[in-house]
């Protein structure tokens, strides 16, 4: 991919940007010559290198605590969010015969709560016009699950679908779009790199979604590869 030649003109802030599909958006914004901000508890050796092309990385930041969002914002300087994308995330696996209730906790904290906390904390930084995207799993579908399992992860991306629809009507006076996608069975550390399709891949296919996400079609729930998916 060749990077484009237009001035910086718009600014993206990604949490959980230091690896896998937050990383590969990263840096498919800094090459369309977008202002990045880059979010994370902790930088990478990857991240880091990006760190010249546009991208400003602000560690420190846990979206789950009081303390992390006073980080966030303590970087921000005033600038207007056009894209707010809201990837960070855990996964952990909790069966009816192993049922632990801290993961589940910490799940919901950082899948389902987090994002909202995010989102309510720059609403001032947002504008007319501006996206939010929720990277969320079809694992929070009641309709699509076939195999049950997972309590944690399924009832905390589902809680964040339902946060999604919300935000989806709550912003629609302000001309501010939500998307809210699956990104697929992708390679990351989170499932062992088992998946089917690479980070780079999916964060494509999402960049694309953003790039078309409208009013009409906020708070929709899709598959990175644009189809539809039951609540």
């Amino acid at each position: 991919m060749e990077k484009t030649t237009n001035s910086v003109s718009k600014t993206v802030v990604i949490t959980g940007a230091n690896r896998g599909i937050g990383l590969a958006m990263v840096a498919i914004y800094a090459l369309q010559d977008y202002q990045v901000i880059a979010l994370c508890r902790q930088s990478s050796p990857k991240l880091a290198s990006l760190a010249h092309h546009n991208v400003e990385i602000v560690e420190g930041v846990d979206v789950s605590t009081e303390a992390g969002i006073e980080t966030m914002l303590s970087a921000m300087n005033g600038r207007t969010v056009d894209i707010l994308i809201n990837n960070a995330g855990i996964l952990r696996d909790e069966s009816l015969q192993n049922l632990n209730l801290q993961t589940i906790k910490d799940q919901f904290q950082i899948n389902a709560v987090a994002p909202l906390r995010v989102t309510h904390a720059l609403l001032n930084y947002l504008t007319s016009g501006s996206k939010i995207a929720l990277i969320t799993s079809r694992m929070g579908s009641i309709a699509d699950n076939g195999s049950g399992g997972r309590y944690g992860y399924r009832m905390s991306k589902a809680a964040l679908n339902a946060a999604g629809v919300s935000l989806a009507k709550d912003l629609a006076t302000d001309n501010i779009a939500v998307g809210i996608y699956h990104p697929g069975y992708v390679q990351t550390d989170m499932v062992n790199f088992n998946g089917d399709i690479s980070s780079d891949i999916a964060a494509s296919r999402i960049v694309n979604l953003i790039k078309t996400l409208t009013l009409e079609e906020s708070g929709v729930f899709k598959h990175s590869n644009g189809d539809i998916l039951p609540w």
